[in-house]
């Protein structure tokens, strides 16, 4: 192989910020976003895209039970297992053209400038769709990756129903892709996946290339609070058992607990209901969830600790009865050292300007740490923000992700063949 042939080539940005625009029309809102939400018709109309982009590429595609796309170009050595880069196709209902979305385009990229180069590596490569990642349909978040770690069985996830009570396994079959191929059979020797930042560290400090180290820990919640539901204008305020007004302070009581432990730690009530409102009574139920994470695994226990205990003191105090039950959590994520190395000095070797860094968002990257070699590749995107329609990622920072993983890949390919233990 002509080694300074491979040191040299670069992907194809404008192809790549082609590829971005054009996949943004399946969902696209009046807003310049994107509503994709997993296994919508709208994400069926995605994955089509993908795969007849893929088998025009020359890449055999298979789909798993759970949806994913794996997208395989032959190695010159089909013993070892493929090196994997990819992210997700699916949106939040008020999502931007990037997230995810970068990861998985610039893999069929890759795929594009090594074909157009004519060069064909060691290890076989391989392109994924995951199925899932952002949860906003379905929870958990990540749970095609995470059957793929072996967190969840397949069945756990098609069961797993939406707010309007269709099963995973009916969204699947409603877009035809609930596939053949059990999960997990699919070898993959490592993963590597390119995404925005969804931060604003990058941006602030100019660099272009973040060298992501590992991913922060999670926990959701779901809690209901039980009160008393009576007259608005008879109940007198000493005497209420009101439910909003105690998940208010709860609210206020999670922020100071993430405030105790700054600068990591962060708790967020994404999601907030009344169960059966009306204008004039006290509210006697609500439902809520809660978001928490933080990269130490003490800090989480510290942090579910205190909350728990905030929730005993305010239901103790207004005589109501705060729920809170834990139904996920994702321990710190340590990337694997050799790959983080060699993202580093691919990142090095393009003259792109980087820091190493923590993924504060949970990515697919982190529930295959678990299983396979992973690490991550994040690019800026504008004031930090993601999950919403305004996302912005410049052409030329997409292009040097691009390239990043293109080296990176070419790097984890052509090495030496691994020692099997």
């Amino acid at each position: 192989m002509n080694l300074s042939k491979t040191h040299n080539l670069r992907s194809d940005g404008s192809r790549l910020w082609s590829t971005i625009v054009e996949t943004a029309a399946f969902g696209g809102t009046p807003a310049g976003g994107i509503n994709r939400l997993t296994l919508s018709p709208e994400d069926g109309h995605v994955r089509d895209w993908f795969r007849d982009a893929c088998a025009a590429a020359g890449l055999t595609v298979t789909v798993d039970a759970l949806g994913t796309q794996y997208a395989l170009r032959p190695g010159r050595d089909m013993s070892r297992k493929p090196i994997a880069f990819g992210s997700h196709l699916d949106t939040q209902p008020t999502g931007g053209k990037f997230d995810g979305v970068l990861g998985v385009l610039a893999g069929l990229e890759v795929i594009r400038s090594l074909n157009d180069a004519g060069i064909e590596t060691e290890a076989p490569l391989l392109v994924v769709n995951w199925t899932n990642e952002e949860g906003s349909r379905f929870a958990p978040a990540m749970m095609a990756s995470a059957a793929y770690a072996g967190d969840f069985t397949t069945d756990d996830i098609l069961a797993k129903r939406d707010a309007a009570g269709i099963t995973v396994a009916d969204a699947l079959d409603a877009i035809g892709y609930r596939g053949s191929e059990p999960v997990g059979a699919q070898a993959i020797g490592a993963f590597v996946e390119l995404h925005i930042e969804q931060g604003p560290v990058l941006e602030a400090e100019g660099k272009t290339i973040g060298v992501v180290e590992g991913g922060q820990g999670i926990m959701w919640f779901d809690g209901v609070i039980t009160g008393f539901e009576s007259h608005a204008g008879t109940t007198p305020m000493p005497r209420r058992r009101d439910a909003l007004l105690a998940l208010s302070e709860f609210a206020l009581a999670a922020e100071t607990i993430a405030l105790a432990h700054a600068p990591s730690a962060v708790a967020t009530i994404g999601e907030a209901a009344i169960l059966a409102p009306s204008r004039n009574v006290v509210p006697g139920r609500v439902a809520f969830t809660l978001d928490v994470r933080d990269p130490r695994a003490t800090t989480l226990d510290a942090m579910e600790s205190a909350l728990r205990d905030a929730a005993a003191d305010i239901s103790g105090r207004r005589r109501l009865e705060i729920a809170l039950t834990r139904i996920w959590r994702k321990e710190p994520v340590p990337f694997d050292p050799a790959i983080v190395a060699a993202i580093d000095a691919a990142a090095e070797s393009l003259g792109h300007s980087r820091r190493r860094i923590i993924s504060g968002a949970g990515h697919d990257a982190c529930n295959l740490a678990a299983k396979v070699p992973a690490a991550m590749i994040f690019v800026p995107c504008k004031d930090g923000i993601s999950h919403n329609e305004s996302e912005s990622a410049t052409q030329a920072d997409c292009a040097a992700g691009a390239d990043v993983l293109l080296q990176t890949v070419l790097r984890l390919a052509n090495a030496p063949a691994p020692t099997e233990a």
